[in-house]
């Protein structure tokens, strides 16, 4: 979305991460893990550190963080690292946590059962597993995790 932003932000406000971009070479990220292991690179590591840094030597009183986070996708496992991070650098924050999931119809009522369109089925499993690693593990290293949609299960049938 920060391709098409058009608010001016603060240079070290925003991280992108170049292979997930829409003219990126690894496409879309999908799963949990594509999102855990971009954060396990030094270099990603230190760069998240350095522009976190930047923010918390303004603060007179830090008195916690707001993380928003995609669930349905790769960005939970983003999420998941980013919240661990925070959980260890600064402990005795809050740390208020927000998941976020789109309302999806991926599926089709069919006479009282329900039909996955075959080529949506591994996406729908993608989308099952990260809504439920990133709820464990954004749970796990917040101080608050509230789930937010507008749909009444999260995307979970």
């Amino acid at each position: 979305w920060s391709d098409y932003l058009s608010v001016r932000l603060h240079p070290k406000s925003i991280y992108v991460i170049r292979q997930y971009m829409h003219d990126g070479d690894c496409g879309c990220l999908e799963a949990f893990g594509q999102g855990e292991s971009l954060l396990q690179d030094p270099s990603c590591i230190e760069e998240l550190e350095d522009r976190l840094h930047f923010y918390v030597e303004e603060c007179d009183y830090l008195q916690g963080f707001q993380v928003l986070c995609d669930l349905h996708n790769g960005f939970s496992g983003v999420g998941a690292k980013v919240t661990e991070l925070l959980c260890d650098e600064y402990s005795g924050k809050g740390i208020l946590t927000w998941g976020l999931t789109p309302v999806t119809v991926s599926c089709l009522p069919h006479s009282n059962s329900w039909i996955f369109p075959p080529q949506d089925f591994q996406k729908n499993v993608y989308r099952v597993m990260n809504t439920a690693l990133g709820i464990a593990h954004l749970s796990s290293h917040s101080s608050l995790f509230c789930p937010l949609s507008l749909s009444g299960s999260l995307g979970l049938k």
